[in-house]
């Protein structure tokens, strides 16, 4: 395959005729193409005057010879599992997020055939349980924006960019595409499918499973393990699972299993993570600061990331930033605030919003516990509980009020579209005095990075505390904990930050399980 860079283009083409283009400024003739397609796709705003996008496009063609000039690159294949697992017991998975689903599939396309335990309900269950606590404010603790099929990633965008350069990813990217994403994921620079495409795309992935072999138990609760001689004999639910190896796909929200866990003497600690509030803006405000007014040219719906780096060496940063977006109510234990952001995949809504959090440390902790940070979490989210009237109606705050240290008593252009409702608030009478701090200051500052950023009437919704797992379950290389038979994996154990990434870990951990001679 040989490779054309830097095709920049200004206006709204086809694909085809993109393509045209790139042959033609390169003069490569039409007959000596066997197969192309578009590799990469992304936004070049760093010049408001010249706003294009720029495409890299992969060719395959007669003689590579003739064409020197452009760059030769190799299809990836991935390596050959060398497959030693020989056991009559079935493997069972606890979890049927991105983690639990790529580990089921991946097993089952190599001759195994997984029980994947869910203590949720199916993904077109989950939706209509989470239409219900946004109408109503009946909460299903096991089944909601935290538990169910798909994990929590489902009901926040399907975003799909990550941090982590695996080779995997290529292999998740054209799972999603086979099962029903849209074949556009494979090449922008920032993929999403959104929550709307992402539900019908698991269903997809369920049911194939399901025709190779693949049990799925849902609405069951992993409630103990039996061990013998520090080897995992059988997972516990309504029922007894004899099994020598389980993946722990468990979720970053999944705290009874984690307590569960430490009481086994599985081994743990206390981890970073964040906890902060949504802040929510009009897209129209982000799209021409990172726009501006001057193009014509049809664009999507803008993104953006932002960090700040405090002196007190805490950090104020966005993530899980949703264009055109909502605010979630993502709570999974009664008398609880948590929020989480959604898109659908056209991101045609009136707000966008994004986390914006600052890093917390086992440091900030009450206990060395390897669990107090869930305590952290749980007393933040309790008292946002109480904050918002105890009703499961959110805190809220305008920005600029925020900024004064004063209770909110109206709602400006920005009109917050957390469901099932919200309460005008003094979100400083909840957060820590450093969250709190840091929070203005990287409001400050991100205002000079994005003009509007710190708009008066812009709403903080409290509180976001679930933006990462605040435990790691610690394996060795092999990817297995001190237990010999249960490998803690994706985002709950603390090895992803995502849905690629965690679908990347289950991978590598059934990848591992179908390895070792068991």
């Amino acid at each position: 395959m040989l490779r054309i860079h830097n095709i920049k283009i200004r206006n709204n083409l086809s694909d085809k005729e993109i393509f045209e283009i790139a042959i033609q400024k390169n003069h490569i003739h039409p007959s000596d193409i066997t197969k192309w397609y578009i590799s990469r796709k992304s936004i070049d705003a760093r010049n408001k005057n010249d706003i294009h996008y720029t495409y890299s496009i992969d060719i395959e063609v007669k003689n590579e010879k003739k064409y020197k000039k452009l760059e030769q690159i190799k299809e990836f294949k991935l390596p050959k599992i060398q497959i030693k697992n020989s056991s009559d017991k079935k493997v069972v998975i606890i979890g049927a997020g991105p983690a639990g689903l790529f580990a089921a599939l991946t097993l089952v396309n190599h001759g195994i055939k997984p029980i994947v335990i869910e203590q949720g309900k199916t993904v077109e269950q989950r939706k209509q349980d989470i239409e219900t606590f946004q109408k109503t404010g009946i909460l299903n603790p096991t089944s909601n924006v935290q538990f169910g099929e798909g994990g929590a990633g489902t009901f926040s965008d399907g975003k799909l960019t990550t941090g982590i350069n695996s080779p995997y990813c290529k292999k998740v990217l054209e799972s999603f595409v086979h099962y029903g994403a849209p074949k556009e994921i494979l090449y922008l620079s920032k993929p999403h499918i959104g929550t709307d495409n992402l539900i019908h795309i698991i269903q997809n992935m369920r049911n194939d499973m399901i025709t190779k072999g693949v049990t799925f138990l849902f609405q069951e609760k992993v409630t103990d393990f039996e061990i013998e001689n520090n080897k995992l004999t059988a997972v516990l639910t309504s029922h007894k699972i004899p099994t020598n190896t389980a993946i722990l796909a468990i979720g970053h929200s999944s705290r009874d299993t984690f307590y569960q866990l430490f009481k086994k003497g599985i081994y743990m600690e206390a981890k970073n993570f964040s906890v902060g509030v949504r802040i929510e803006h009009l897209q129209s405000t982000i799209n021409e600061a990172q726009f501006g007014n001057y193009t014509k040219f049809q664009l999507p719906p803008a993104d953006y990331k932002l960090a700040y780096h405090a002196p007190n060496n805490r950090s104020c940063y966005t993530f899980c930033m949703c264009p055109g977006g909502v605010v979630m109510a993502s709570s999974s234990e009664p008398n609880s605030i948590v929020t989480n952001g959604m898109s659908r995949y056209l991101r045609d809504g009136e707000n966008a919003n994004s986390a914006l959090l600052v890093n917390v440390t086992p440091n900030d902790f009450e206990s060395n516990s390897p669990l107090a940070g869930i305590q952290f979490q749980k007393d933040l989210e309790e008292k946002a509980f109480i904050l918002g009237g105890s009703n499961y109606h959110a805190p809220i705050q305008r920005v600029e009020d925020f900024l004064l240290h004063q209770p909110s008593t109206k709602i400006g252009n920005v009109k917050p579209s957390y469901l099932p409702g919200v309460t005008l608030s003094n979100l400083h009478t909840i957060l820590p005095d450093f969250v709190a701090e840091t929070l203005k200051d990287g409001i400050l500052y991100f205002d000079t990075k994005l003009k509007g950023f710190a708009n008066p009437d812009s709403i903080l919704t409290g509180v976001e505390t679930r933006s990462s797992s605040p435990v790691k379950i610690l394996r060795n290389q092999n990817l297995v904990s001190n237990i010999q038979g249960i490998y803690p994996c994706g985002e709950g154990a603390g090895y992803a930050g995502g849905i690629m990434s965690a679908a990347v870990d289950g991978i590598k951990c059934a990848i591992s399980v179908l390895e070792n001679n068991i």
